[in-house]
């Protein structure tokens, strides 16, 4: 019920967004000639009046439609928190642009005031030159901050959590926890606050309390009478974003603690960021089942998009690929003399290869989706590997049985049949062997499978598959040896 509860919420957060993205245009397409005509004349307290009822997502989602000029103009006329998450919003594309047409001045108050893990992720972007030159704009401890989070390994809890939460002393009332939430969130910018941190004088987080709770509470009641434990949704700085998502899946999360391994108190993640990470980890995994580059789940879009992005995202596997395919042609090459003495083999060399492709393809997804909900893992990887066996076995058979009749009818010729049917049979075993082998090899070995296993196991399947095709002919009709 909890997971479903969890799914619902993505499904409706990319509804949500589906609604919103129509919406966005609507406003900007009616604002757009009255801020143009606005800004001829510079009337500028005009232009805020347009802009103080639009929200910043709208802005961001339609950020293309407007002129380079526009945008300065608007971000600029903007009040600051606003502008804040209007920037947090954009592509990186889209905020390198704007600080890079921002003096310091203008700068430094949004990089102080955005949120940790949007700020870390904009940094982590940035060229080298770029990020010396913003770290000198953030106050001391916005800098520590930063370099924290960096510090952390792409992908963990660490890398996308956020240091802007709310702690309150295991001691005081829950009136005192109220005036300190009440407080922060009136002088800082939070991102997202669903619950009140309780530690203790180390920073080891023993509760949480509810925003709701908090404000049902009697007033005088400890903050440790009324909040609720979190040993069991504590996670760990270095856990990895599986694990994450699994934790918030099964404890229908709003947000949770990460921690160090003491048991301080680092910081917190929220639904929002499990949804975006879960965004651009399906993305990703698309964009590599397309053998295109991922790109950390980057979307690609056709409204943003450069012809450069889209080469720099494609032509790489496809060279890849194709060196790969050098192999085949190798092949091909070395085995001409058969081809030419038996015309009728060649017929035959898509069907094989394709089917080859298929049922590797079968078990590389299979697999990859094991490996991600945690159904495949170690422990049960001979019972995994006898089903996929056992499995090949018998839909070798059936498959060659179907291919020595094809090639029978096509041909009439029985010792091409049989060479055919063979070949398939030992051709899908090979195929749904490399589909097991692959994604679990690059697991070990520490690469993506979904990378690795997805582009490669077609690839092998080929090469081996014309290896075994013309070493059965060659066995089996006489013409061809020599």
């Amino acid at each position: 019920m909890r997971v479903m509860v969890y799914n619902m919420r993505v499904k409706e957060e990319d509804i949500m967004n589906g609604k919103r993205s129509n919406k966005k245009f609507e406003v900007l397409a009616l604002m757009l000639p009255g801020f143009r005509d606005l800004l001829v004349k510079k009337d500028f307290s005009g232009i805020r009046s347009i802009l103080k009822d639009i929200s910043p997502v709208d802005l961001s989602d339609g950020w293309r439609l407007l002129e380079a000029q526009e945008k300065l103009v608007i971000f600029k006329a903007m009040p600051l928190k606003k502008a804040i998450q209007l920037f947090e919003d954009l592509r990186f594309e889209d905020q390198k642009f704007i600080l890079d047409n921002l003096n310091n001045d203008e700068i430094t108050p949004i990089l102080n005031d955005m949120a940790s893990d949007e700020r870390s992720r904009l940094f982590k972007k940035m060229s080298d030159r770029m990020t010396s030159k913003l770290f000198k704009l953030l106050k001391t401890g916005e800098s520590d901050d930063v370099k924290k989070l960096l510090s952390f390994k792409d992908g963990s809890a660490g890398s996308i959590m956020t240091t802007d939460f709310i702690e309150v002393d295991k001691h005081i009332t829950a009136r005192k926890a109220l005036l300190v939430t009440q407080e922060r969130l009136t002088s800082a910018y939070e991102k997202d606050v669903y619950s009140v941190y309780v530690v203790d004088s180390d920073r080891r987080v023993m509760g949480k309390i509810s925003l709701q709770e908090l404000l049902k509470a009697p007033q005088d009641t400890p903050v440790k009478d009324i909040m609720s434990g979190v040993d069991n949704i504590k996670i760990e700085a270095d856990i990895d974003k599986k694990e994450i998502a699994a934790c918030f899946s099964k404890y229908d999360l709003s947000d949770a603690p990460v921690v160090d391994k003491t048991g301080k108190m680092l910081g917190i993640i929220t639904i929002d960021d499990v949804i975006d990470m879960m965004q651009r980890q399906n993305t990703s995994e698309i964009y590599e089942i397309g053998k295109m580059n991922a790109s950390g789940g980057e979307i690609i879009s056709y409204q943003t998009a450069t012809v450069w992005e889209m080469m720099r995202r494609r032509a790489g596997w496809l060279i890849l690929l194709l060196i790969f395919d050098f192999l085949t042609g190798t092949v091909l090459k070395s085995f001409e003399a058969s081809l030419s003495a038996v015309v009728a083999l060649a017929f035959f060399i898509p069907m094989l290869l394709d089917t080859g492709g298929n049922a590797g393809a079968q078990t590389a997804i299979t697999v990859i989706r094991g490996l991600a909900t945690g159904d495949v893992n170690w422990k049960n990887i001979r019972k995994v590997a006898r089903l996929e066996m056992t499995a090949s076995l018998m839909m070798a058979s059936l498959v060659g049985v179907v291919a020595l009749g094809r090639a029978f009818l096509l041909q009439r010729d029985f010792f091409v049949a049989i060479v055919v049917g063979s070949t398939m049979f030992l051709i899908v075993i090979v195929a749904i062997l490399s589909g097991l082998t692959l994604p679990l090899l690059s697991k070990k070995i520490g690469l993506d499978p979904a990378a690795l296993a997805g582009p490669i196991t077609t690839s092998i399947v080929d090469i081996i598959g014309l290896i075994i095709y013309f070493k059965i002919a060659q066995f089996f009709i006489p013409a061809l040896r020599f």
